[in-house]
């Protein structure tokens, strides 16, 4: 699953997405379910940036708050799945990220990890979004963020792992295809080209909010090691942890 992320290298954004920015952001460092987040769509062939409640809330929902259940979609199922299948097949986006966060247990101890790009860039998770309709009128826009199996630098602390898009799929993945060419886009994406390492509790909290939250605890950064040094040397909502 993913159950929180963050987002700080926000001058990467508009470039990185080709997109116009139609709202003021701010860096996250502590994101957390039913909070806003941006998200990037394609209207008109024309990608915007635009904010989301996170957990998605199907248009024929009774309340909202059914999206504090859906905050992730599972590759596996989401061609099936009511409250999903409708999305996938013609409201998906880009959630952009620079980091996700899970907990490895030990015990009784869950200790937070950061994962994320070699070089900390900014990166998009695949995710779909629905509008939902209050009885008073209120429109909300949610989304979800879509999860597979995890790639090798994963599998040893969780059995999920959020959908990395590779950055020359994006378009491929907003444009209105068919099932089955969006579906191949859901594996793991490549450990090789991810790091990771042990962050501070203070993540457990979601009040806390701060460029503390990504700062690396103190252990050794793990990285795999890259394609080429394989063959020559390299040349250059919750106040605890989700379960």
């Amino acid at each position: 699953m993913c159950g929180r992320f963050e987002i700080s290298a926000l001058d990467q954004i508009l470039a990185t997405f080709d997109a116009d920015e139609a709202v003021e952001l701010s860096p996250r460092y502590n994101i957390a379910p039913s909070q806003q987040i941006p998200i990037v769509r394609q209207d008109n062939g024309r990608r915007t940036i635009t904010l989301a409640r996170w957990g998605l809330v199907p248009y024929w929902a009774e309340h909202v708050f059914l999206g504090n259940k859906l905050i992730n979609a599972r590759s596996e199922t989401v061609q099936i799945k009511p409250a999903f299948r409708d999305s996938f097949a013609s409201r998906r986006c880009l959630i952009p990220a620079t980091g996700f966060y899970e907990w490895r247990k030990s015990g009784r101890i869950k200790q937070p990890l950061h994962f994320g790009m070699r070089d900390s860039s900014l990166f998009a998770l695949a995710g779909l979004w629905d509008t939902w309709t209050s009885p008073a009128g209120v429109k909300v826009e949610s989304c979800t963020i879509m999860t597979t199996t995890p790639n090798s630098l994963l599998e040893d602390v969780h059995n999920r792992m959020p959908v990395i898009l590779p950055r020359d799929t994006y378009e491929r993945w907003l444009a209105p295809a068919g099932a089955k060419t969006h579906a191949e886009l859901l594996v793991p994406f490549d450990g090789v080209l991810m790091r990771r390492y042990e962050v501070s509790p203070i993540v457990n909290n979601p009040k806390n909010d701060s460029p503390d939250c990504i700062a690396p605890l103190g252990s050794p950064i793990k990285a795999l090691p890259s394609e080429a040094a394989l063959v020559r040397p390299h040349s250059g909502l919750l106040d605890f942890p989700p379960a």
